[in-house]
């Protein structure tokens, strides 16, 4: 008999599939630990979290992972060791989808380490993973002891074919036009993530809400499983926060109206209000320490923060004006350049207040294209965007360790967005690399490297669907009174004491990607409509910005970017092409300094030449051309003895392809043999007469392009 006892709940979608949560089975060592499975896809969540903290730590130490296990999918890994290493960017991206959701979710007290790990352990292609794994941690989370407000779910909502779905099939996902991941509580949305094809405003947040009914769904489930669950009825203690009500007092009086005016003294410098803020902070400081030299420096910190946090928040609401002297809806100044870089193949420089971002976009072969091999998908991406933030952008000083979290996250929802503007594949034969180096930041860098990327690919002559560009969104709301104000083009303070982070890229037609952190809870459709809307505006007049620097593709590539051409020829050529072991493409490649790459696909030969000149590309072609023609019936060809019979000869018209030149068709005249008349290695001018449908022999004719010769002239003197 099993020493455990499971319970399991199960939650009903839509179309009649069924989400199991199981617990009690597996890892009984974790705080918390459930099994989520769809179809054959099965998700492991543990949670832990430390019994004690460390006492300099004032914040909550979250650590979530999220890791898919080859060996669940029925595959091996393609590294070197052959075994998970260092997670994707796909798991990473999951990562950041739930770190977002659950991080707010905890008491701003709790110090505690916790780590939340989340497992597929197996897979089943018809079932994206990335839609369970919120559901899973939190379903941990709330059969266990540690503090957590939640539960939470997560949900991919899409529109295929004009109909709203719930965590759809795979493969109807690629003909969504509306793909988002949305987490909420069962009152109030917290996270969307995702893209769509140039949709409206109105569109979006309706998939929100029909996301968000299915939540409450799952939210509910959880709490049955809570319930049944005796670890869960009990929160676990841990220490709170001393309070001191005088002190807090004092410094709320002391900071409130001093904060309130730096506030609103619209200094367009970051440097210049923090040196505001930091001298009242100061004066502050040495003041009560005067009085109190035992002063909790922690406890001053906190409520000074706090002090300051509501003044400037208060400005905002009251005064409808921002830090830095804006109107609510104002975009900071706009300038930008391309073809700053010489050596590029495109280049845009794109500033925006302080956030700078340079970006560069470089062309390659289909030999570039990026291998892409995790536990559910394998195969090749020819557009890639990566995001860098040194930290210099922020005047700091850290080690360079290359990409982080913040980092792929950024990249990957720029990369989403000038995705969906990208030609097909038939118009852009190249690999695409776009790089952002962020060289200034103060807020909404991710949406500087999307304007300066949309810039760089027109730069660099691809021929893009349109323009994007992209604004970060922000909100102030007074809990009490529930008025509110909505930021276009927020700075980094304004992210920092917001409520909302709400990014939104599109083009003049619409929508094509979004990322949204709610900070609280009871967000209504009226105020998330209210800032898309606003958004609109702001995306509009940014494009506009945009258009006076570059409006469309450069109609030319740069002299340096490598040019490139596509041809077909027959299957049966392929071979010829390549050569033994290679032998005939190398040597093409080495003559002519191109790059040859060949595909079989449809039956056909797909030839791509990557060359940095017409003279080496037109030299290319010809030779592939020679190999692989087809002779046509009727042509004329130069050709080339290449051996002599007393029937005829045998004659070379392309490279490879000897036709027969019968005795009876090299003259006009009857001739018993060919020796004077014709010589191996003689050039000569041929005709294709035939060639015979079942053996594939060419028949050649000279004679027939030879003048006839006159007949005598008859006893009449008659011609």
């Amino acid at each position: 008999m099993p020493n455990y006892t499971a319970v399991t709940k199960h939650i009903t979608l839509p179309d009649g599939r069924q989400i199991s949560i199981e617990t009690g089975k597996l890892a009984k060592f974790a705080d918390g630990a459930v099994v989520v499975r769809l179809g054959d896809a099965m998700l492991l969540a543990t949670v832990v979290s430390q019994p004690s903290s460390r006492g300099d730590v004032d914040f909550l130490p979250l650590s979530v992972d999220y890791q898919e296990k080859f060996g669940g999918a029925g595959n091996i890994p393609g590294s070197f060791q052959r075994r998970e290493g260092r997670l994707s960017d796909y798991e990473i991206l999951v990562c950041r989808i739930v770190d977002r959701i659950l991080r707010p979710m905890f008491p701003k007290d709790y110090h505690y380490e916790v780590q939340v790990m989340i497992t597929l352990i197996s897979a089943d292609k018809t079932v994206q993973p990335d839609a369970l794994a919120a559901l899973a941690a939190s379903a941990a989370l709330s059969i266990s002891d540690i503090p957590f407000a939640g539960p939470i779910s997560e949900v991919r909502v899409a529109r295929i074919d004009g109909k709203m779905q719930i965590n759809p099939l795979t493969a109807d996902i690629a003909r969504a036009d509306i793909d988002l991941i949305v987490g909420a509580t069962a009152d109030s949305v917290a996270m969307v993530e995702g893209e769509m094809n140039e949709v409206s405003e109105e569109e979006m947040v309706e998939a929100i809400a029909f996301a968000h009914e299915a939540i409450k769904e799952q939210v509910r489930v959880q709490l049955e499983l809570a319930a049944e669950v005796e670890k869960s009825h009990v929160k676990r203690e841990y220490p709170k926060y001393e309070e001191n009500d005088d002190l807090k007092k004092r410094i709320q009086e002391g900071v409130y109206e001093h904060a309130y005016k730096v506030a609103h003294s619209g200094n367009p410098s970051k440097a210049g209000r923090k040196e505001g803020f930091g001298a009242i902070k100061k004066s502050l400081t040495e003041k009560l320490l005067e009085e109190q030299p035992e002063l909790d420096m922690k406890m001053f910190g906190r409520y000074y923060s706090s002090a300051e946090k509501k003044a400037i928040r208060d400005m905002m609401i009251k005064e409808r004006t921002r830090l830095d002297g804006r109107q609510l809806t104002e975009i900071r100044p706009i300038w930008s350049e391309v073809n700053y870089l010489p050596g590029a193949h495109g280049s845009a420089l794109f500033t925006r207040g302080e956030t700078q971002s340079l970006t560069t976009v470089a062309l390659g072969t289909k030999l570039d294209e990026q291998i892409i091999d995790t536990a559910m998908t394998s195969g090749y991406s020819k557009f890639m965007l990566h995001y860098n933030f040194p930290a210099f952008s922020t005047g700091e000083v850290k080690p360079n360790r290359g990409p982080g979290r913040r980092e792929i996250g950024h990249g990957n929802l720029a990369q989403r967005s000038l995705k969906k503007v990208m030609p097909s594949d038939d118009e852009n034969p190249y690999t695409v690399r776009i790089v952002s180096d962020i060289l200034e930041s103060n807020g909404s860098s991710s949406m500087a490297t999307v304007c300066a990327g949309s810039m760089a690919l027109m730069d660099a002559g691809i021929p893009v669907r349109a323009a994007v560009s992209g604004i970060a969104m922000g909100l102030v709301q007074d809990k009490e009174t529930g008025e509110y104000a909505v930021l276009s083009d927020i700075l980094g303070d304004e992210d920092h004491l917001g409520d909302m982070d709400f990014k939104v890229t599109g083009t003049e037609k619409g929508i094509v990607a979004c990322q949204m952190d709610i900070k609280i809870q009871g967000l209504s459709a009226e105020i998330m409509t209210a800032a898309l809307h606003q958004a609109r505006e702001g995306r509009l007049h940014i494009l506009r910005e945009m258009a006076k620097t570059i409006s469309a593709p450069a109609a030319e590539l740069k002299p340096h970017t490598p040019r490139s051409h596509k041809m077909l020829i027959d299957k049966e050529f392929i071979g010829a092409v390549i050569g033994p072991g290679g032998k005939v493409i190398q040597q093409i490649q080495k003559d002519t300094n191109a790059t040859v790459i060949i595909e079989e696909k449809d039956e056909k030969g797909h030839v791509s030449i990557y060359a940095s000149n017409q003279e080496d590309m037109q030299a290319a072609i010809g030779r592939i051309q020679a190999i692989a023609a087809v002779p046509e019936v009727g042509a004329t060809y130069k050709g080339k003895v290449r051996s002599i019979q007393p029937y005829g000869a045998f004659v070379e018209i392309m490279p490879g392809k000897d036709g027969l030149l019968h005795i009876s068709e090299v003259s006009h005249e009857r001739l018993a043999a060919l020796e004077g008349v014709l010589e191996v290695g003689q050039e000569i001018d041929v005709k294709l007469l035939d060639i015979d449908k079942k053996t594939g022999k060419y028949r050649l004719s000279r004679k027939v392009l030879l003048p006839k010769p006159e007949r005598a002239a008859d006893s009449n003197g008659a011609a």
